[in-house]
Parts: C-alpha cells; structure tokens; sequence
C-alpha cells in the first residue's frame, strides 16, 4: 500500500502548481478557475471538456497550458471527413524496404487538443475512448501505450450546432471535468487587449513530463475519510433517482469526483480532502454526465440544477467512532 502523502512534499507540489499557475496567466487573460480546474484534472490523470464560444482563447489556453507543463502536445482539427486512424495513426508500407512501419497519430503526445470534437462523426470520435480510457491504442490488432502523462482537452461549441454530431453518453462519461467558458470581464478583457497589441507573450516551461506524473502521485496518496467517500456515493446516488433525470451519474463518475478532490485539496496546499472540495467540484465532474427526461432535455441548465439540489439536499454526515 502506498504511503499516505506527507505535509511537506503536497506544500512543495503546491508552490510548483502556483507557478504553472502564474506562468499561463501571463498568456491565458481569463477566468482563473479554469486553469484551476484543469490543473485538478491533471492531477487526478483526467480529461476535460471546454466548452465556450469561439473566439474566447480555448486554444491559447490549452496551448500555453501544456507549455507550462513542458509537455508535448498535437492538435487534432475535428471534421465530418476525419477518419480514425487520422487521430490513432496506421501502418505505412515502405517501398524500399518492403516492409510496414507504424506512422503515429498526434494521440501519440502527453496532452491532445481535440478541437471542436464534435464536429466529427461518432465513429471518429470513438477512436478517443481506448486512448482517454486504457491510455493505449490498438492498430491493426497492436496494443501501444500512450505516453504518460496523458490528458486530452477537448473543446466544444455550444452555439454552432450545424453540422456537428452530438458526443455519446459513453464519451460524455469520459470526461472528468466539464470547464463552461463565457466571456471575459470588461477588465479582463481590457487587460487582454494591453498584453497581446503589439506581440504576444509565450509561456515558459516550468515542469516536465516525469514532474508531472510525480505530482499525480502526490495527488493520489491524499487522505481521504471513509466519510466523504459515502458522501461522494450519496451525492451520485441522488442523481439515479431524480424524476428530471433518466441516467443518472456512474461509478465512474464517483471515483472521478473523489480524484478530483484529491487534485483539489494539493492545490489548496493540503495532504486531506475536505467535504467542501467534493461540493463545489460535484457540479463540473457529474452535470455532464446526466441524461435527462424529454421535458427537461430543452433547459440549459437543468442538470446543473440537479446537481445543485443534490448538493443542498445531500448532507454530509461524520460517522461516529469509537474511542
């Protein structure tokens, strides 16, 4: 069993997560919960769902994210005419040799953007699911391991629905976070115009691939009590029975909540996870995830409203113990 994670080496964590903090704010001028939350996603090895408009730095963001990482990452441009192998790469035949060689996909990186995924047919978007799920890809019957840390960061477009296909339940579910990105405030926007006018700044990297995963493992040896791990449960369980909703959150959907607790409680600087990090992640890792009756399907935010009544109703109780 793994040590539990020591008060000292989640402090450390916490000032290196500050400064990848720091470092994409200088690029990325915007609401500073979302690169929080894609810093819990990472920690907790999960992906995440952009969705926003156009034009409101999804890409830079992404971008100068994975920058500040020093980790590599591809970009994938979702199109009704992208193939599978287009993301997972295939079996090239090499004329002088005679032979096949395999000619990897931009998969093949620690972070991939996926950019307007669902602009892609559900066959080309289910060339993701082994890869966000097994961390491997299979071509032509051979199984290859992804590099580590891998993360992809998906984006979406709520407005433009032309032509797009929307994402399965199965693909939704394999999303740890779901990050809404509206517009920026007057002053941020003001601050966005001054940084980028003439040229704009570039991110510099502060961490690397085998730093990454050594956070992960901090990340994954926080303290949690049995007593959050039944509240998690409850939380969930109260979206199974909810008369707006027809599929409520999964298993995996709970384990993805208590990860991205632990992710929460590094950041904060601390080695145990608290109820109040499982509430205000509840919302990002299940609303997606929900399936809701016909009458509720047109409400933008009926499964945020689901989850918030989940929240308000569902207390979390400590167990007694003896002494």
């Amino acid at each position: 069993m793994a040590q539990p994670a020591e008060v000292n080496e989640v402090i450390a964590a916490r000032e290196r997560l500050d400064a990848v903090r720091r470092e994409v704010g200088r690029v990325f001028i915007g609401p500073a919960r979302v690169v929080d939350t894609m810093l819990i996603a990472m920690l907790a090895h999960g992906h995440v769902l952009l969705e926003g408009v156009p034009g409101v730095a999804k890409t830079t963001l992404v971008k100068t994210f994975a920058t500040a990482l020093g980790c590599s990452v591809r970009r994938i441009q979702f199109t009704a005419d992208l193939l599978p192998s287009d993301i997972t790469g295939t079996y090239v035949l090499s004329p002088r040799e005679g032979t096949f060689t395999l000619r990897q996909g931009p998969v093949f990186a620690n972070l991939v953007l996926a950019d307007e995924i669902n602009r892609a047919p559900a066959k080309t978007q289910a060339a993701l699911l082994e890869a966000m799920q097994e961390r491997q890809v299979t071509i032509e019957g051979d199984r290859f391991a992804l590099p580590q840390p891998f993360m992809v960061l998906a984006t979406q477009n709520p407005v433009d629905l032309e032509g797009t296909y929307p994402l399965p339940e199965a693909q939704i579910d394999r999303f740890l976070l779901h990050v809404s990105m509206g517009y920026p405030t007057h002053q941020e926007e003001v601050a966005m115009l001054e940084t980028h006018s003439t040229s704009a700044p570039a991110a510099q990297p502060l961490l690397d691939a085998g730093g990454v995963v050594r956070l992960q493992s901090i990340a994954a040896r926080v303290h949690v009590e049995r007593d959050l791990y039944d509240y998690a449960v409850s939380l969930a369980a109260f979206t199974r029975t909810h008369p707006r909703v027809a599929l409520g959150a999964s298993p995996r959907a709970t384990l993805g909540l208590v990860q991205a607790a632990k992710g929460a409680a590094v950041l904060a600087g601390r080695h145990f996870v608290t109820p109040d990090d499982v509430r205000e992640l509840a919302p990002s890792v299940l609303a997606h995830r929900l399936v809701l009756v016909p009458d509720a399907e047109d409400e933008p935010r009926a499964a945020l409203a689901v989850v918030s009544e989940a929240v308000a109703r569902v207390g979390y109780r400590r167990a007694v113990r003896p002494v």
